[in-house]
């Protein structure tokens, strides 16, 4: 049995445009915690992201993650001998860290340029509608609604 659920920590927001999801982006683009580094990165993607669609970084950024948001997912679940794939509906700000998740994965997977030019356009084709995030979530949604009829094993 689980002892108690972990303490949610609060996040401090970015220095620049003073926001707490800004801020999540900026730790998960971070590697063996250069955050100065990871802080250079997301902020050149946002300009970058400015010029490219003349609107504001953070409401594009916002309008992204709203696109690559996944809605539920598949959990599997051990019933007798057979492992089913469960659909869960999630949380809102879980949702919001598997999209930034997904959408720094997919732009460290480009190939080619500097990582604030595939974030910036990771970010541009999810705000889109379009890109490998995107595809992601309606994939997620797909096997969720697939395994519909498993949906009453859940707990």
């Amino acid at each position: 049995m689980r002892r108690r659920r972990a303490v949610k920590r609060e996040i401090n927001s970015d220095p620049k445009y003073n926001s707490a999801i800004v801020s999540k982006l900026i730790n998960m683009v971070m590697k063996k915690g250069n955050k100065s580094i990871a802080e250079n990165i997301v902020y050149s993607a946002f300009e970058t992201l400015e010029k490219k669609t003349g609107k504001g970084a953070l409401e594009v950024f916002k309008k992204a993650l709203d696109n690559a948001r996944p809605l539920v997912e598949v959990k599997p679940r051990r019933v007798g001998g057979a492992t089913y794939q469960v659909p869960i509906e999630i949380r809102q700000d879980r949702g919001t860290i598997i999209a930034l998740r997904w959408m720094r994965n997919f732009a460290r997977s480009r190939k080619g340029k500097a990582m604030q030019e595939k974030l910036a356009q990771e970010l541009l084709d999810a705000y889109k509608g379009e890109g490998s995030a995107i595809k992601k979530r309606e994939d997620t949604h797909k096997m969720a609604e697939s395994n519909k009829a498993f949906a009453h094993y859940r707990w």
